[in-house]
């Protein structure tokens, strides 16, 4: 399986290969629809480190997570390289939907990005709180989103929606890249604590399940360095193969609403009909150091 894609010929190769038993989708399934949503995809996967979940024999069976860009990566696919202990990493990139099919072809179902851009490794322009349920209760998510989207507008920081394509909600800020990734971090600290002090019979900030005695852990371990986050459109590894998809404000309260609800076969479809949610919302960056005394005076409160 050939296929044309900005000026390269990326072959598929094993394309009748099962990647997702339940429904049964292939992996020319998976790269028809990675080439349906790559106008919307590749925008947020341009320009940022990537590691890539590939499930080479399917998601039945062992995957794995894969940071370097080799065990297969072309030559041609640009990358980004970061230190760390002892060396650096060679990060791929996706810049264009040629480099997205790529690593399609290397049975890449997940892609998780950086917060932050090339050019500027540690200034994020995203922070992310990751709503996790301790077990199934979305309506738990669903509540706890609405609280994480009031105490961001209390300090006049736009806030965007994901449902996970797995059990909970992601909620996205964009950031002007003022800040270092130390101070993004910090702060979505302090929006975890004051939320969890609000509410302390229904959110938390322990790590640890068994602290959490059936409490939403609100987790911002993502805004740390080299942290990686699920990628918008990518999809999951479970079976009827859903995918993260952002959402509006308006569907958070849609009682149909589920984290896993769309899949590779419908995203496409409702990408047509209601467009990307996400469209231009680095235009919102704001700075959070123009907040941090009016998230100082509300841990203060806290603690009073």
């Amino acid at each position: 399986m050939r296929i044309e894609a900005d000026g390269r010929t990326v072959e598929i190769t094993h394309p009748e290969r099962v990647l997702f038993p339940d429904p049964g989708l292939t992996k020319a399934d998976l790269a028809e629809y990675h080439l349906a949503v790559a106008p919307v995809l590749v925008p947020h996967l341009r320009d940022r480190p990537l590691m890539l979940q590939r499930f080479p024999e399917g998601i039945d069976a062992d995957g794995f997570y894969q940071k370097e860009a080799g065990r297969g990566v072309p030559s041609w696919l640009r990358t980004v390289r970061v230190d760390k202990v002892g060396g650096e990493v060679a990060h791929p990139v996706v810049d264009d939907t040629a480099s997205l099919l790529a690593l399609t072809n290397l049975s890449t179902v997940s892609f998780h990005r950086w917060t932050s851009r090339a050019d500027r490794l540690d200034h994020p322009d995203l922070m992310v709180v990751d709503l996790d349920p301790s077990g199934d209760d979305f309506e738990a998510v669903r509540r706890a989103a609405h609280r994480t989207l009031g105490l961001f507008d209390e300090l006049d920081l736009a806030a965007y929606l994901q449902v996970t394509g797995s059990r909970g909600i992601h909620v996205v800020v964009p950031l002007d890249r003022s800040a270092a990734t130390d101070a993004v971090a910090a702060f979505a600290q302090g929006v975890a604590a004051v939320l969890a002090a609000r509410h302390p019979d229904e959110l938390t900030v322990e790590p640890r399940k068994r602290d959490r005695r059936g409490r939403l852990y609100v987790d911002v371990a993502r805004n740390g360095w080299a942290q990686t986050v699920i990628a918008p459109y990518s999809v999951r590894p479970r079976a009827g193969a859903p995918v993260a998809t952002p959402i509006t404000r308006d569907e958070l309260d849609d009682p149909d609403l589920r984290p896993d609800g769309w899949t590779t076969a419908d995203v496409p479809a409702r990408l047509e009909a209601v467009g990307d949610p996400w469209e231009g919302m680095a235009r919102h960056g704001r700075s959070i150091a123009a907040r941090a005394r009016q998230l100082h005076s509300l841990l203060s409160d806290i603690g009073r």
